[in-house]
């Protein structure tokens, strides 16, 4: 079966990658999981899409790393808006998608959100938080988070 990687596979390639795989890996893991589409000629034409948006969001080596990590550092408020009880608590929780927005909105580069890390999984209740951000396997940089009551 001929696939096209949507996002990285471990063992098998990264996102845009055509590959060959067994019937049965395809249909019940691949495919099922969002994980590649199958390979088509219009999908051959996305492969492109794919890899642009891919390097968008690629940190391009160490000096890049420390430039961003300055970036980051140097942002001073960083905050998100959410819903919350009267006690303080949230409705559901902050995700590193919503850190990667905030980041974002507040002025700073585009980080993609499997490098952010939560203090202790998941933030659950207002406050500030020191978020990691893993840009190079060498540098990471972070943030003060803080989480304030929407009105």
């Amino acid at each position: 079966m001929k696939l096209i990687l949507t996002a990285a596979v471990e063992n098998l390639g990264e996102a845009g990658d055509i590959v060959v795989v067994k019937d049965g890996y395809g249909r019940n893991y691949l495919l099922p999981r969002g994980l590649a589409i199958k390979a088509t000629r219009g999908a051959e034409k996305q492969v492109e899409g794919i890899r642009r948006s891919q390097e968008a969001r690629e940190v391009r080596g160490l000096e890049h790393a420390n430039e961003l990590k300055q970036a980051l550092e140097g942002l001073a408020d960083v905050s998100l808006d959410v819903k919350t009880h009267d006690s303080g608590k949230l409705f559901g929780s902050v995700t590193a998608a919503d850190v990667a927005g905030a980041i974002k909105t507040a002025g700073g580069p585009t980080v993609d959100k499997r490098n952010v890390e939560l203090p202790k999984g998941h933030i659950k209740a207002t406050g500030s938080y020191p978020v990691v951000v893993n840009l190079h396997p060498q540098v990471s940089a972070t943030v003060q988070l803080a989480v304030v009551a929407a009105s």
